[in-house]
């Protein structure tokens, strides 16, 4: 089922339609929540606590962020678990919805929920709708096998070896740019998912592949077979989105969030489903490429 889920996800990102990856240009400077002395508790609007939930979208699909328990239709990853905790925080309890990946705006513009966390890019586009709180930060990062047999360190070590990278992908994308720049070229085998990808690394065929890099770490850990370089590329912030008209909202869940973030339980939820490099040290609002 998680191959299934991973040909979905990079069919989709290969169209552009989801943004699923990352945001390649500059980043705007980082603007931090409007908390004041305030518990994240107390900045919830009287509307949402009087409701007793917070609804949040996601769309499954994307293993390990949003995903089903194996042999459920119960929602699973770092975003539900992330949700959850915030709904605790907040004094809330989380009513988690799983709905279109380009429904999810349209959504949290129409009122029938109050986040979407869905591995989100925080794009200047999508700021147009609505406001993130940016709280993963996701690139694409160099797979090896296990021991890295080649001694594979950087981009850069790519040159004049044989690399699988998904058709249609960015991290396709981030492999011809460096292949531009090699004087002894990388010879590129395109698969068609990432899983595929791995295939040919187990065989010998290649001997490196680029990965969205909370996908190569759930690769690396439920595998066992495989290495992660720890530097990503084309690395841009994960938001969770809120209506541009509902801020008080927005501010508590940053504030929760943060609250998480300082005592261990954010990094606790990561380190769970292998992401904890994706891990932001500051919760910032609005942070993603301009």
């Amino acid at each position: 089922m998680r191959k299934h889920l991973v040909i979905a996800l990079v069919a989709v990102c290969a169209l552009g339609a989801a943004g699923c990856g990352r945001s390649s240009s500059g980043t705007a400077a980082p603007s931090a929540p409007a908390a004041g002395g305030q518990s994240a508790k107390e900045l919830v609007p009287q509307k949402v606590r009087e409701s007793g939930e917070l609804r949040m979208a996601t769309s499954e699909g994307y293993p390990p962020m949003e995903m089903y328990k194996k042999g459920t239709q119960e929602l699973t990853g770092v975003d539900p678990d992330l949700a959850e905790a915030i709904a605790r925080r907040l004094g809330l309890k989380a009513k988690i919805t799983n709905a279109a990946f380009d429904g999810l705006i349209p959504g949290l513009q129409g009122g029938r929920w109050d986040i979407a966390m869905s591995s989100l890019s925080d794009t200047a586009q999508r700021r147009q709708a609505v406001d993130f709180v940016d709280y993963f930060n996701a690139g694409g990062s160099v797979m090896v096998k296990k021991g890295n047999p080649e001694g594979i360190t950087s981009l850069e070590d790519l040159c004049g070896k044989k690399v699988v990278l998904a058709k249609g992908s960015s991290n396709l994308a981030i492999g011809q740019r460096q292949n531009e720049k090699c004087g002894d070229k990388m010879e590129i085998m395109q698969s068609e998912d990432a899983p595929t990808g791995l295939l040919t690394i187990d065989s010998g065929r290649t001997v490196a592949t680029i990965v969205d890099s909370p996908v190569a770490y759930m690769f690396a850990k439920e595998t066992g077979k495989y290495e992660v370089l720890a530097e990503q590329y084309d690395a841009g912030p994960w938001g969770i989105a809120v209506d541009k008209r509902n801020t008080g909202l927005r501010d508590a869940v940053a504030k929760a969030l943060q609250e998480m973030v300082e005592d261990g339980e954010y990094r606790k939820i990561l380190d769970a489903y292998g992401t904890g490099p994706n891990a932001v040290q500051k919760v910032t609002i609005n942070t993603g490429a301009s």
